[in-house]
C-alpha cells in the first residue's frame, strides 16, 4: 500500500501527470492509471480518512461483489452425499449429475468436487476411511476390565473383559462383558453381535486374538478352524488386521476407546455382582451411545445403521450356529479315532490317515479334506467304542455278524439233535465265539451231505456223547447216519470178588 499511497500524493497534492508519477514511483503509467481507477471506483481520495489502515484501504479497493442470494448456487447437504458415497457403485460423478439435474445453474463439477473434499477434511480420521455399506465389522476387546465381586466374599472374583464390535460405514456398536478372553467366549460374543445387528457383514476383521488367529501374519495369517468354520455357517470372511498395523481396525480402536470414556467410565463407580448385572448396565449406556449424535455428521448412529448398513447386511442363517471344537485326529489300526477318550470308527479305508475332528455339545463330526465322512452322537462314556458296522471291512462284518444265538437259530432249523450237537460245542468252550469255526463247519456239512443226514449224524453224535465236527463228519463220512441206531441197553450189576458193594461200607461204619 506504500506506493498506492505515493500515487494519491503525488496525484492530488502536486497535480502531477501520469507520467510523472510513473517516473517518480518506477512503475507503468498504465499501473498509475488503474491505481487511480481503483481509488475513484472506492470513493477514495487524498488525504486519506483519519484512521484508516493498510488492511482497511485494501479491503475497501478490492471487495468481492458477491451474486445476489438468489442466484448463488446451494451445495446439498455434505452429510448426504457422504452417506451415499458409502453405497455401491456410487461415485462423486454420479452425484454431480443427480445434482446437475435438479439446479442447472449449480456448481461445476471441478468446484462442486472441490467444496466437498474441503468439507471431508474437517472429519476426524476414522470418519475419512472408505468403508462401504455392510462391507466391514471390526472386532476387538477394549483394554480396560470391569472386576465382578464375589457377593459372599466381597473380594474380585475375576476381571471381565469387554468385547466391542463396530460396523465400518455406520459406526454402530455393540459391547458386552464376558468371563475371558478364551475361544468359547469370543465365538459367543460373534453370535450375540450379529444378532444385535441383525445381518452379517461382507467381512470380518479382527484383532490378532490367539483365540480368533492361531498364528498371526502379515501377509497369510492362520485362523482359527472353529472361527472359520463360524464364517461358513453366516457366509461371511474373515481378514485379520495386519500385527502390529492399528490403523487397519482404527474404526473399533475408536470405538473401544468411546466405549471405555462413554460407557465403562460411566460405570467406574458401580459394583457389579454377576456378569448378567454388567452386561445390563452396558447394554443400557450402549443404546444412549449409539443414539448420541456424531458432532460432524448431524446424525447418530443408529441412524446411520439403518439407513446405510441395515439394508445392505445378509440375512442372518435359519439355523444359529453351534459352538464347535475342532482337533487333528490320526485313525488306529482298528479305524476309529480317539475323541474326549471315546472311540469313534471312521471308513477303514482311512487307517492311518489325519483327519479333522468337529466336536459339538451332542456330535462328533470327523472331515477328510474338508470333506465329512462320517457324523456320530457324543458319548461321554469314557473308552467306550462307537462303531458303524458299514465302517468294517467285509471280513469285520461277517464276524460280527455270527453270535451264539443265530448260531443256534440257524442249526434250530435243521433239527433238534444239530441244535443241540452246536449248543454244545459253544458250551464246551471257554468262550463261545471259540466254537464259532466248529459250528459253522458242522453246519455246511448240510449243504455237502444234505440236511436230513446232518441231522440223523448229529442224533447219533448225541447218542454217543460226541460233540464235535471231526466226529459229526466222520459219521456222515462212514454212512453211520444211514444204520439203524441201536436202543440204549441196560446197565447190569457186575459180580466180582474185587467188588464189594456198599453193603460192605455200612457194615464198617457199624463196627465199633
Amino acid at each position: 500500500m506504500r506506493k498506492f499511497k505515493e500515487v494519491l500524493r503525488l496525484k492530488y497534492e502536486h497535480q502531477l501527470t501520469n507520467r510523472k508519477i510513473a517516473k517518480s514511483c518506477a512503475m507503468s503509467h498504465v499501473t498509475v492509471g488503474k491505481y487511480l481507477a481503483l481509488a475513484e471506483k472506492a470513493g477514495i481520495t487524498w488525504p486519506l480518512p483519519d484512521g484508516i489502515d493498510d488492511g482497511e484501504l485494501e479491503r475497501r479497493l478490492y471487495q468481492k461483489v458477491d451474486r445476489a442470494v438468489a442466484q448463488k448456487p446451494t451445495m446439498p447437504p455434505m452429510e448426504d452425499l457422504f452417506k451415499e458415497l458409502k453405497r455401491k457403485h456410487v461415485t462423486l460423478q454420479l452425484l454431480w449429475y443427480e445434482y446437475k439435474q435438479t439446479q442447472p445453474d449449480g456448481y461445476q463439477y471441478s468446484y462442486f468436487c472441490e467444496l466437498y473434499q474441503k468439507w471431508r477434511k474437517g472429519l476426524d480420521i476414522s470418519l475419512r476411511q472408505e468403508h462401504l455399506a455392510g462391507e466391514k465389522l471390526f472386532i476387538d476387546y477394549a483394554g480396560q476390565t470391569v472386576p465382578i465381586i464375589d457377593p459372599e466374599t466381597g473380594a474380585v472374583a475375576f476381571e471381565a473383559q469387554v468385547f466391542v464390535a463396530t460396523l465400518g460405514a455406520s459406526n454402530y456398536s455393540f459391547a458386552e462383558a464376558t468371563a475371558s478372553q478364551k475361544l468359547p467366549d469370543w465365538i459367543k460374543s460373534h453370535l450375540r453381535a450379529l444378532e444385535f445387528f441383525g445381518g452379517v457383514p461382507q467381512i470380518l476383521v479382527p484383532d490378532n486374538l490367539k483365540s480368533g488367529v492361531t498364528h498371526p501374519c502379515r501377509y497369510e495369517p492362520d485362523v482359527n478352524p472353529t472361527y472359520m468354520d463360524l464364517a461358513r455357517h453366516y457366509g461371511t470372511t474373515v481378514i485379520p488386521a495386519r500385527p502390529g498395523k492399528p490403523k487397519d481396525k482404527a474404526k473399533v480402536e475408536s470405538s473401544v476407546l468411546i466405549v471405555e470414556r462413554w460407557i465403562l467410565a460411566a460405570l467406574r463407580n458401580h459394583q457389579f455382582f454377576s456378569l448378567a448385572e454388567l452386561n445390563q448396565a452396558i447394554s443400557e449406556k450402549l443404546t444412549i451411545f449409539n443414539q448420541r449424535p456424531l458432532q460432524r455428521m448431524k446424525a447418530s448412529r443408529r441412524h446411520l445403521f439403518e439407513t446405510i448398513d441395515k439394508p445392505v447386511l445378509a440375512p442372518l442363517p435359519a439355523h444359529r450356529y453351534e459352538f464347535a471344537q475342532w482337533k487333528k485326529a490320526t485313525v488306529n489300526i482298528d479305524y476309529h479315532v480317539e475323541v474326549d477318550r471315546h472311540y469313534y470308527s471312521v471308513p477303514h479305508q482311512l487307517r492311518g490317515q489325519k483327519l479333522d475332528v468337529s466336536m459339538t455339545a451332542t456330535t462328533i463330526a470327523i472331515f477328510h479334506k474338508n470333506r465329512r465322512v462320517v457324523s456320530h452322537l457324543r458319548s461321554h462314556r469314557k473308552y467306550g467304542h462307537t462303531t458303524v458296522t458299514e465302517h468294517m471291512p467285509k471280513s469285520h462284518q461277517r464276524h460280527l455278524a455270527w453270535t451264539p444265538s443265530r448260531i443256534i437259530n440257524w442249526a434250530g432249523k435243521t433239527g433238534p439233535s444239530t441244535q443241540l450237537v452246536v449248543t454244545e460245542i459253544m458250551r464246551r468252550k471257554t468262550h463261545p465265539e471259540q466254537g464259532f469255526r466248529s459250528c459253522l463247519g458242522v453246519m455246511r456239512l448240510g449243504k455237502r451231505y444234505s440236511p436230513d443226514r446232518l441231522e440223523k449224524a448229529c442224533e447219533r453224535a448225541v447218542a454217543i456223547g460226541a460233540y464235535t465236527l471231526r466226529n459229526v463228519e466222520s459219521i456222515l463220512k462212514n454212512g453211520l447216519d444211514k444204520q439203524p441206531l441201536a436202543p440204549p441197553s441196560k446197565s447190569r450189576s457186575v459180580s466180582h470178588p474185587n467188588i464189594r458193594g456198599s453193603r460192605y461200607y455200612h457194615q464198617k461204619e457199624n463196627q465199633p
